[in-house]
């Protein structure tokens, strides 16, 4: 499903306040604040003159609907002027997918972060080798130092800023900088802060992606993605969408319109909380270090100085040298951090994770194990005393 629109009215309007009212038509929707939930297929023509031109807002329920239009202008109006269309995917990792065979083609080369999505390599590695795409990942934090990396048949490079387990924090604009110089797309991973805290457009990417799984619906029952592009890709990524026949649920989309509302005050929240629970737990003799870019001890806080307004609820730390019994008995231990592989959603979550079977560009040794946190919507003395109760078990089991 792919929209654009050339109005972009909103952009005069504070953020807080185009998550709120973008894609809203009370007039055609009778009233109701709300789009309705249109589950629909078939469109009918009145006429067999409208039939042949193809004559209408809508032609068939894969290319869209009234649900999917305003969801679509919403996030439009989100991503800023420089995007020119939104794409809707059902996941994440279809967003990525569909987003590079959209721009890739037989022959060519692709750059991509080593500190990507894993199962983002795995589509690089698998489905796109497969194809005669040739993959070579680069440190995160190479700089200038990509355009040695580059060749004459290089196509895309794709950034994840920052990379959702180790949090590296590559520099953006000037990555994307040399990749235009050297007639590259740039495609940007931004499910992190979302557009509302990096609008990753303005800074030189072409292609925004979102697993919009996480924080634009926020409620984790949902699986959606979003591809965003500006004006020079979003022809390629509109076709890719048109050709490939993807589209997302009619129910999800709506549920993602709905979490879009509230995405503000629920990030704002996320952040908070996640600050005051890293900087808490920098203070504990349990932790090494404490990966988050919004904290002035990570390597990369200048960068997200500069090119974030905000963060969101999701970072990682690395514990003291020991053994997993002790890792595992602060995960049996507590109660409100729940054990799962995503984030996004109003619960806190937790999980292990260890880099060094799949870097290849870059050496992954933090020097203890690492566990990722999510920090979701309860009371930060709870999740303290809740994650308290597990350091004193991980103690105990040392």
């Amino acid at each position: 499903m792919t929209a654009s629109n050339d109005n972009h009215g909103t952009t005069s309007l504070d953020t807080d306040t185009v998550i709120v009212t973008a894609g809203r038509d009370t007039k055609s929707q009778r009233g109701f604040v709300n789009p309705p939930v249109v589950r629909g297929s078939t469109v009918l023509y009145p006429t067999a003159n409208d039939l042949h031109a193809h004559r209408g807002e809508f032609q068939y329920g894969r290319h869209g609907t009234p649900t999917t239009k305003a969801l679509q202008e919403a996030l439009m109006a989100l991503e800023g002027p420089k995007c020119a269309g939104v794409g809707l995917v059902p996941s994440g990792l279809a967003a990525i997918s569909t987003a590079l065979l959209s721009v890739l083609k037989a022959g060519d080369h692709l750059l991509v972060s080593d500190s990507a999505y894993r199962p983002t390599r795995n589509f690089c590695n698998g489905m796109l080798a497969r194809y005669g795409i040739e993959t070579t990942y680069f440190d995160p934090l190479i700089g200038a130092g990509i355009e040695a990396l580059f060749k004459s048949n290089t196509r895309a490079v794709l950034v994840e800023a920052p990379g959702s387990q180790s949090f590296e924090m590559p520099d953006v604009p000037l990555i994307a900088s040399i990749a235009h110089a050297r007639g590259a797309l740039v495609l940007d991973d931004n499910t992190w802060a979302t557009p509302l805290y990096h609008r990753s457009l303005e800074q030189g990417v072409d292609i925004s992606i979102q697993a919009a799984t996480k924080y634009i619906g926020g409620h984790s029952d949902i699986m959606f993605g979003t591809i965003s592009a500006n004006d020079a890709a979003w022809p390629l990524i509109s076709e890719g969408i048109r050709l490939l026949g993807t589209c997302a649920g009619p129910d999800d989309v709506f549920l993602a319109l709905r979490g879009l509302r509230t995405m503000s005050v629920r990030l704002a929240h996320h952040q908070r909380s996640a600050l005051e629970m890293a900087r808490w737990l920098e203070t504990r003799p349990e932790v090494l270090k404490v990966l988050h870019p919004a904290l002035p001890s990570h390597p990369g806080h200048a960068i997200w100085k500069r090119d974030f307004t905000g963060a969101s609820g999701l970072f990682s730390i690395i514990l003291k040298p020991s053994p997993q019994k002790a890792v595992d008995a602060l995960l049996d231990t507590v109660k409100l951090f729940g054990m799962g592989y995503s984030w996004g959603g109003f619960e806190s979550l937790v999980i292990p994770f260890d880099c060094s079977d799949y870097r290849s560009a870059t050496t992954w040794a933090p020097g203890g194990p690492a566990l990722r946190f999510h920090i979701g919507l309860e009371s930060v003395d709870d999740l303290k005393a809740d994650l308290e109760r597990g350091l004193a078990a991980f103690n105990a089991a040392l």
